[in-house]
């Protein structure tokens, strides 16, 4: 496979463009801010299957099928984020991301039939994270000694927005669940407004004639399938802690009080400790740091067939959330480091799929074990999986060294 080529041949273009144009520090901070400001301001999603069940009247099994097709979107939004990432821009993709959000969290809110709730909905998915794969298409076009921080940052942003959104919308929604959705849909335009005034386009220009289509060459691209394979696993693996946790605390006759207080030291963990582990990780061996994240996030889910008290899983929380942050630093700079030039947002498009491939094979296959088998046995599967991905990510190390070193010389 021919990947280098383009690559070579679109660096000299990079790296001419005027200085105006090119700053990575004052790209990756407004990257940031616009990372904040979509994460804080969605406030429409925490409490959305409320709003479909009290305000518009829907059974708890269709408003399940409501957040489905958002999730269902959210798929596809990440496919066609890096398509259009590569085909008219960066940053034109992400105005037509966040102002088609703010467009579609209106029209939720105003529908009330189940046919334009669910419309609105794929919509909501479609276009609300269209900017995930582009922003992290536009941190692989850096050169690749600033990618580690820049995603790091990144992900730190998106962390501090949650935590934030997850607040304000119980402090909003005492008003109403009308204003949630009017109070995002200006924090997507906001975003949009930052795009335009400071994000530069920085996708490298390709001729018509080298362009290539994605799928021939990532079906030659053994480095690229396992990468994804195994993070699709691992994020399944990492969602049984929002999914199948919280009912085995339940079953542990912990509250939701408890449960949200564990998700309050994650968010609590990541923001103290992230900025210190992109300056620790930073510079080391990728693939070692990965395999030992997983394995942490197996360890830690491992917890849950022994532990019953409050502590035990406090400890179990600290255990995964630190494989969650060394997954989560490494992540963008990984798959960056593997992109062919011409290919950067379609590879990171694909990247973030694996997230949301997890988000829906995570709570399927773990509620079904947890229902079947009992806890035990879905926290020993955790605990293998963990072992297995650690293994497998260890065998993938040296075609991944080499392939990041090779892209690298290129360049």
């Amino acid at each position: 496979m021919t990947t280098h080529g383009t690559a070579a041949a679109v660096r000299p273009a990079i790296e001419s463009r005027p200085a105006t144009q090119s700053r990575p520090s004052s790209l990756v901070w407004a990257l940031t801010a616009t990372h904040f400001v979509s994460r804080a301001g969605g406030v429409a999603r925490v409490f959305l299957v409320l709003y479909l069940t009290q305000e518009r009247g829907l059974s708890a099994t269709t408003a399940g099928a409501v957040i489905a097709a958002v999730g269902v979107g959210d798929i596809g939004s990440q496919l066609l984020g890096g398509w259009l990432g590569d085909r008219i821009g960066r940053r034109t993709t992400m105005l037509l991301g966040f102002l088609g959000t703010a467009v579609a969290l209106i029209a939720l809110g105003s529908a009330e039939s189940i046919v334009a709730i669910s419309a609105a909905a794929v919509g909501v998915g479609l276009m609300a994270e269209l900017f995930r794969p582009v922003g992290s298409a536009a941190v692989a076009d850096l050169p690749e000694k600033e990618r580690l921080p820049a995603f790091g940052l990144l992900f730190w942003a998106a962390n501090l927005g949650f935590t934030i959104s997850t607040v304000a919308a119980g402090v909003l929604v005492r008003q109403g669940y009308g204003i949630l959705f009017w109070f995002n849909a200006g924090a997507a335009l906001l975003a949009a407004l930052i795009v335009w005034r400071r994000v530069p386009e920085t996708r490298p220009p390709v001729q018509k004639t080298t362009r290539r289509a994605l799928l021939p060459v990532l079906l030659r691209d053994p480095v690229m399938l396992a990468m994804a394979a195994i993070h699709i696993v691992y994020f399944t693996l990492f969602l049984q802690a929002f999914s199948t946790l919280p009912l085995v605390m339940t079953g542990d006759g912990h509250g939701p009080g408890t449960f949200g207080a564990v998700l309050a030291l994650n968010g609590i963990v990541i923001v103290l400790f992230q900025p210190v582990a992109v300056r620790l990780l930073d510079g080391r061996d990728t693939a070692r740091i990965l395999a030992v994240s997983m394995l942490l996030a197996g360890v830690g889910g491992g917890f849950g067939a022994v532990v019953h008290s409050n502590v035990g899983y406090v400890a179990s929380v600290l255990v995964w959330t630190l494989g969650q942050i060394g997954v989560s630093v490494m992540f963008g700079a990984t798959f960056a480091g593997i992109a062919p030039a011409d290919l950067r947002g379609r590879y990171m498009g694909i990247a973030s799929t694996t997230w949301s491939l997890g988000a829906v094979l995570g709570p399927l296959l773990g509620t079904a074990l947890l229902d079947h088998a009992g806890r035990t046995v879905l926290w020993a599967t955790c605990l293998a999986i963990g072992v297995a991905l650690f293994a497998t990510q260890l065998a993938v190390a040296p075609a991944l060294r080499r392939r990041t070193a090779e892209l690298s010389a290129s360049h």
